[in-house]
């Protein structure tokens, strides 16, 4: 179907084009710039002023081709979704603007980034103690999160804590351990780092052996998606095999990259995390879903393998039935996939709280560190990693990657200093750590909650939840410009209702959206 363009749109579209020719050749610039050496000692301003004018370069190429636009200079298409959910945030073009009644309420405007960026927010005064103590102080002391709660707050500009409440106390994190994994295994391993996943023809003997690199995200979906696929990995060994004069081997696979028991503490038959093994497809979910709840293989890696005999037995190839073995140092690799970078697999894991790429990373975190693959040795591993990054560790346990085992113990301290350690200019391999987090309102485990609050759109943060655990610890800029880490752990051992509890957290992140607190 073929939409007209409006008239607003055809009156725009020659400046627009103009300008989008203009900009074209600053922008492939700027992108052949932050390949050089000097872009990793830009200061934090200048990191986000560049990437923000270089968002507005490339904004510009590409509305020449995202008509049409109705009358307020809102897409059409997207101002009929935003209604379609209900009033549940938008933005406000004006009493004038034609919206339709059932049009979202307006939500707040986001500070004058570029403004702040040019100067003002490093001039603007940091939120004061007693300030932010007026504003979360109440907010913290709703009734409704439990019998415990925590909470810090800090600049990240300059790494000082402006509130704490508790702070230095360990609770339950829940999905905040998260952000620790995160920073451990970029820290560990780099951000560019890929998994691979690879099949090995042991020599003198017709032995095949489908060796796990600990990669969740390999897929035998026909579409890939970016993830490395079993089917091309069964391509690329079936052309190995067959120049090699082969058509039939004995398959097996190999798991032993990883130690320990592969069932998580919470057991077997959970719907949040499949057995941790070097080898599984599509995180052992035995649907067609790629994220949140769903039923697990019960053995992820026998599952794997037989998909693989049977892409092979497509490609010509005869197996017989797969079994577990481990590949010697002699085997010769035949072929190879890679998953995405381990930037890409950390900000999947955190938009999405994935337990499995949690888990993966963790153990990717010990193999980097000396440590054996196993909870143990992840938990260790990641300790190790952030001691090194000189992170207040007092008090703080991990006992898995993921957050889903009830023995780790954070506390808002380390959880805000992990977000200002990525934010801070000489790391910028941590940066994932943020760029995953959930977008309030938006995206991932915020993408349903902040309905009518101020910090939709403005707030990012991880959540938590266990049974009587919730958390919340992400980033927000002020109204004043001055970007915020904060922290909100909270624990009780009687019921509450936890959409309450969600709720009054993130009510308090939203107060800290709108806060003018400076001195």
């Amino acid at each position: 179907m073929s939409v007209p363009e409006l008239k607003a749109w055809r009156a725009a579209r020659p400046q627009m084009e103009r300008f989008a020719r203009a900009v074209w050749p600053w922008l492939v610039r700027a992108v052949e710039a932050v390949r050089r050496p000097w872009f990793a000692r830009l200061t934090t301003v200048q990191f986000t002023a560049g990437a923000a004018l270089l968002g507005l370069a490339l904004a510009a190429t590409v509305v020449t081709a995202a008509g049409p636009w109705d009358s307020s200079g809102q897409r059409t298409a997207e101002r009929d979704f935003a209604a379609s959910r209900e009033g549940s945030g938008g933005a406000d073009h004006g009493t004038g603007s034609g919206t339709a009644p059932k049009a979202p309420r307006p939500a707040p405007s986001a500070p004058s980034v570029l403004a702040g960026l040019g100067g003002t927010t490093g001039s603007v005064s940091a939120p004061t103690e007693k300030a932010l103590g007026d504003v979360l102080g109440p907010l913290l002391d709703d009734s409704s999160l439990g019998s415990e709660r925590t909470a810090a707050i800090v600049d990240v500009a300059t790494g000082k804590q402006l509130y704490g409440r508790a702070a230095d106390e360990a609770l339950t994190p829940a999905s905040t351990t998260k952000i620790a994994t995160a920073v451990a295994a970029l820290s560990a391993t780099g951000a560019d780092h890929r998994i691979a996943t690879r099949t090995a023809l042991e020599p003198g003997t017709k032995e095949l052996v489908l060796v796990g690199g600990g990669d969740p995200t390999l897929t035998a979906r026909k579409e890939a998606n970016g993830n490395a696929s079993l089917r091309t990995l069964a391509d690329k060994t079936a052309d190995a095999l067959k120049a090699r004069k082969l058509d039939a081997v004995t398959l097996s696979y190999d798991t032993t990259l990883y130690d320990g028991p592969a069932l998580h503490p919470i057991g077997p038959d959970n719907a949040n995390l499949a057995p941790v093994t070097a080898l599984m497809t599509d995180e052992g979910r035995l649907d067609d879903s790629s994220s949140g709840p769903a039923d697990r293989s019960r053995d992820p890696a026998a599952d794997a393998a037989r998909q693989f005999a049977a892409l092979l037995k497509d490609r010509g190839i005869k197996t017989k039935s797969p079994g577990p073995s481990k590949a010697t140092g002699r085997a010769e690799t035949l072929a190879k996939v890679e998953s995405p970078p381990l930037s890409a697999l950390v900000e999947r894991m955190l938009t999405n709280s994935d337990n499995d790429i949690a888990e993966a990373l963790a153990r990717q975190t010990a193999l980097a560190s000396g440590e054996q693959a196993s909870f143990e040795g992840a938990s260790a591993a990641i300790r190790t990693q952030l001691k090194k990054l000189e992170l207040p560790l007092e008090g703080v346990k991990f006992a898995d990657g993921s957050g889903l085992d009830r023995a780790d113990r954070l506390t808002a301290n380390l959880l805000t200093a992990l977000l200002a350690k990525a934010a801070a200019p000489d790391h910028p391999e941590l940066r994932p750590a943020l760029t995953g987090l959930p977008v309030a309102g938006f995206t991932g485990t915020l993408r349903n909650r902040y309905t009518d609050q101020p910090g939709t759109g403005v707030v990012r943060a991880k959540t938590g939840t266990l049974t009587g655990v919730h958390a919340l610890a992400g980033t927000v800029v002020d109204s004043e410009g001055r970007l915020l880490a904060f922290a909100f752990l909270t624990s009780t051992d009687h019921p509450t209702d936890p959409a309450a509890t969600q709720k009054a957290l993130d009510g308090a992140a939203s107060a800290l959206a709108n806060c003018g607190c400076g001195a």
